[in-house]
């Protein structure tokens, strides 16, 4: 009976070996990595250092995508010979084996087809990722602290690095507000899964009456937009000011005003950095962080416009959030827009936020009006 179980499950996943070969387009990226190997040979191939890193990066990103595929697929042939083996000799333990073999690799095969859905022309890039508290003072500024620890763990797991950019401590505890750059390959095409308000229901630990309250944070995320892509920003545009930068819990990172805001006039947009302490290299990473904001805009208008072509009703109000955190009276964490959820709050909050990001994803491809 067991045998049984362990051919059908090993073709199960042989069928599902072949589909992902087939998005993956196997060939295809062999032909690339050829490519690339062809232009990095050539003798003036380091002569623009800058182009050179970044067909290096795009090489790397392919190769690894071919790497890890013929990995899972090493490990699909190594479970073949498994099976050869128990049929000739009937060891029951050895199939027992093989169904956790099978079941591990199901597990690696749905993480390398999250992988294949970030397919959009930016999410590759490094994420820029805001939180910015709702109205409720320190309860909501909590909310953004707990947050922030969420996605920094989140990061963690995935060898991704953080950097602060901006930060603005609470009054009392928490973040006014804090922006951050998350980088990594596909760092963007995970996060924009989070963009939207969350909203936490718990026993405020602020309230000595004990009682329950809710909570909202809104989070942005955007691209970290390369220098190549064209977005128009005049100097005459630009409200440039200057002051002295601040870290978590409020002391001070320089005795200079090197920190920078930058508002773009016409749209109203603001961004903030004081994460170096030359006020120059504060000014450049806060117009890459405008320009992202700029461009993220233009996108948003875009799918506006062409929703309202199809009429399309989409309620963007701050209350309308994406995913509630319920501590009290139970524990659950559920994402409205795809009705996932779990139980395990300690786990999410500890940045597991993996299965609400797969269930994102693989929702917007059954969208053909969706475009990330």
């Amino acid at each position: 009976m067991l045998e049984a179980e362990v051919k059908r499950d090993l073709l199960e996943t042989a069928k599902r070996l072949a589909e992902l070969r087939g998005s993956l387009d196997l060939d295809l990226k062999l032909e690339q990595i050829a490519d690339f190997e062809e232009k990095m040979s050539a003798p003036d191939f380091w002569d623009d250092n800058e182009r050179a890193q970044k067909l290096i990066g795009e090489m790397n990103a392919v190769k690894g995508s071919v790497d890890q595929f013929q990995k899972l697929a090493s490990e699909f042939d190594d479970l073949e010979v498994m099976v050869e083996l128990m049929q000739e000799e009937a060891d029951e333990a050895m199939a027992e084996d093989i169904t956790g073999g099978i079941t591990a690799l199901v597990k690696k095969l749905e993480a390398f087809e999250l992988q294949l859905l970030l397919s959009q022309p930016y999410d590759k890039l490094n994420a820029i990722l805001e939180l910015h508290p709702g109205a409720g003072g320190t309860e909501s500024q909590d909310w953004a602290e707990m947050l922030l620890r969420m996605y920094r763990r989140w990061a963690e797991q995935r060898d991704f690095k953080v950097e602060v950019l901006d930060y603005l401590p609470g009054d009392e505890a928490g973040v006014k507000s804090v922006t951050l750059l998350i980088k990594g390959y596909n760092a963007y095409g995970y996060l924009k899964a989070e963009k939207g308000v969350h909203r936490l229901v718990r026993i405020s630990p602020f309230d000595a009456s004990g009682r329950r309250h809710t909570s909202f944070v809104s989070c942005d995320v955007m691209p970290e937009i390369d220098d190549d892509v064209e977005v128009d920003i005049r100097t005459e545009d630009l409200k440039v000011d200057t002051y002295r930068a601040s870290g978590a819990g409020g002391q001070h990172i320089n005795t200079t005003d090197s920190a920078v805001r930058i508002t773009h006039m016409p749209t109203g947009v603001v961004v903030s950095c004081q994460t170096e302490r030359s006020q120059i290299k504060n000014r450049e990473r806060a117009m890459k962080m405008l320009r992202s904001k700029l461009y993220e805009l233009k996108i948003e208008e875009q799918k506006k416009n062409l929703a309202e072509i199809r009429g399309e009703v989409s309620d963007i109000a701050w209350g309308s959030q994406i995913r509630s955190y319920v501590f009290h009276p139970y524990s659950m964490v559920k994402d409205h827009r795809t009705q996932t959820e779990t139980g395990n709050v300690g786990a999410v909050m500890d940045g597991d936020l993996d299965m609400f990001i797969d269930a994102y994803l693989r929702q917007q491809i059954t969208k053909p009006s969706s475009e990330s």
